[in-house]
């Protein structure tokens, strides 16, 4: 089986991962924290938009992953992958500005929570049919 549809995704999103990586080394060297996040809340932010992309995108782009191996139509998966990759954006920007700003980071983790829903549904439905 060879993959057209989601190493894009997966690509995109691993820039994004490591935009976000930056960030993080950026506010450590800046609080000179080797650890933790030295009080420092656009530290905290950093921190915290970067674990949060990798708690959600792994899990969705095996979804997509799977529901690419399943036959889903690629329209569908680059909807899928798009929302996602849209969701993270939006949802990182809420997280960049001081204070943040709730519509993006609420309004990204809300489309992330939806991209999961679809993709779980869409592979069982693929998956049981």
């Amino acid at each position: 089986m060879t993959f057209i549809v989601t190493p894009i995704y997966a690509g995109l999103l691993g820039l994004l991962f490591v935009g976000l990586s930056l960030w993080v080394v950026m506010g450590r060297v800046r609080t000179r924290a080797a650890s933790g996040d030295a009080g420092d809340p656009a530290l905290s932010d950093a921190i915290r938009a970067h674990g949060n992309f990798a708690e959600y995108v792994p899990l969705a782009l095996i979804l997509m992953a799977m529901g690419e191996a399943l036959g889903m139509p690629a329209v569908a998966l680059h909807l899928y992958g798009a929302a996602l990759l849209v969701a993270r954006t939006m949802h990182a920007a809420g997280m960049a500005r001081r204070p943040n700003v709730p519509a993006l980071r609420g309004g990204g983790w809300l489309l992330t929570v939806l991209v999961l829903l679809a993709g779980a549904l869409g592979v069982l439905g693929h998956a049981l049919l």
